[in-house]
């Protein structure tokens, strides 16, 4: 059941990913920004590196893809064993959100990111729901990891 549950986690992640990159991909204002609230614009930007473009221009496009790749296999192996459904759920997230990273080094050498969060003028750095799903499933392994801990130190008083 566990397997089952994180492979559709990982398909719903790198779908909602695509799906949402390809409408950023398909929307010329995006070129400019566009503000969607006070603290939130849509905006089209070109990710090079990893996490908040870091590595740009150091690491070649195709070597992060094999990176990312390696990783995946692991995490791939991970959810096969795996009997937990939280932890099944952290790891189809964090697979789906990879691939969907993947996809976009295939096709462009770069990432797509296009949601700018922002209060007054500091911006976060621009991120996509690839990277939304991979930080959740991320929070989501940290938890079950804080949920088992916290049974076990029950057990053991």
């Amino acid at each position: 059941m566990g397997r089952r549950v994180g492979i559709g986690c990982a398909a719903a992640a790198l779908a909602l990913d695509q799906g949402t990159k390809a409408l950023a991909l398909g929307t010329p204002a995006l070129v400019d920004g566009v503000e969607l609230l006070p603290i939130l614009n849509l905006v089209l930007v070109r990710n090079h590196g990893v996490s908040f473009g870091m590595l740009s221009g150091v690491v070649p496009w195709w070597a992060l893809i094999l990176l990312s790749l390696a990783i995946v296999a692991a995490l791939a192996v991970w959810l096969w064993r795996s009997q937990g459904r939280a932890v099944s759920m952290a790891l189809g997230l964090i697979i789906g959100g990879a691939l969907g990273n993947v996809f976009d080094r295939v096709r462009f050498q770069a990432v797509t990111d296009f949601l700018d969060f922002h209060v007054a003028a500091y911006h976060w750095p621009a991120f996509n729901l690839a990277d939304v799903a991979v930080v959740c499933g991320a929070a989501l392994l940290m938890l079950d990891g804080f949920r088992a801990s916290e049974g076990r130190r029950h057990e053991e008083a």
